[in-house]
């Protein structure tokens, strides 16, 4: 089932946040580019003090203990998040007619 949904979000092409089960680490906003057999390729960016750094790692399937992706982010501070009523008219979804109830 792993391999299944590793390879869904292969496909997708999202941002994925992989635990190694044999080092104890996580690799943070990894990309899964391939899957091969029980190897999966993935590549990622670090940020070490002034130096950004691209990985590309092959892993094995089994040194896999976790998988999960972002759903949704909401910005710190003072703003207020956008909701319906924000969004131009156009984009807006219209509400369902109010219909009234009948009493016999």
């Amino acid at each position: 089932m792993l391999h299944r949904k590793i390879y869904q979000l292969c496909c997708d092409g999202r941002e994925v946040w992989i635990f190694l089960r044999d080092q104890q680490r996580w690799i943070e906003r990894a990309r899964i580019l391939d899957i091969e057999g029980d190897l999966v390729t993935l590549r990622y960016e670090m940020e070490e003090e002034d130096e950004n750094s691209s990985w590309e790692e092959m892993i094995r399937l089994e040194s896999i203990g976790a998988v999960m992706q972002k759903l949704s982010s909401v910005p710190k501070g003072n703003s207020e998040p956008l909701v319906s009523d924000d969004c131009p008219e156009a984009e807006q979804i219209p509400n369902p007619p109010f219909t009234e109830k009948k009493e016999d």
